[in-house]
């Protein structure tokens, strides 16, 4: 079984190359960055259990609970759509996900790792293409000129020191 690249493996094999062409024990250390202990226990493994145990052992974990083959189905399960899956709208979001391959595959993910499989899958977040229809563009942009303005400005004043807000009050606020 082919293992993702291993750096720790590749150097051990160095090792296993440098030993071969008569290098010390020290020197190997010295040149990979290593003990001298740690190139010791590599070549016994060698002497104990040949070669092989140079090669990476895969990583500890529990075991995926989708399989390689709903993890392939996937893509295709997204592209019905979501209100294929009855969610009102075409934007996938994790938490749909999630629902989705629930309901697929009788798999419960949480939302987080939801989003990795995505990625896992190149699959990228997906933002709406459109703005909703119902929103109010002259009242937004007034908001944004100047509710909003005001609101900052009068959140600074009531953090000021108290004898300052009592100035600003009585020479440029004559509601106060």
């Amino acid at each position: 079984m082919a293992y993702p690249y291993d750096w720790k493996e590749e150097r051990r094999w160095r090792a296993w190359e440098l030993k071969q062409a008569h290098w010390k024990q020290r020197m190997i250390a010295k040149a990979l960055g290593v003990s001298e202990a740690a190139v010791s226990q590599w070549f016994k493994a060698v002497r104990e259990r040949g070669r092989d145990t140079l090669h990476a052992k895969p990583r500890p974990g529990a075991t995926p609970k989708l399989t390689k083959a709903h993890l392939q189905l996937l893509p295709d399960c997204l592209s019905h759509g979501a209100e294929a899956y009855g969610f009102r709208g075409e934007v996938w979001t994790c938490a749909r996900v999630a629902k989705m391959i629930e309901y697929e595959f009788g798999v419960i993910y949480h939302k987080a790792h939801v989003s990795r499989l995505l990625k896992q899958l190149a699959w990228t977040p997906q933002k709406p293409m459109v703005r909703a229809a119902q929103r109010a563009e002259a009242l937004i942009a007034y908001w944004h000129t100047d509710i909003w303005p005001a609101l900052k400005k009068r959140r600074r004043r009531r953090s000021a020191p108290l004898f300052l807000r009592m100035n600003l009050a009585s020479t440029c606020c004559p509601a106060w």
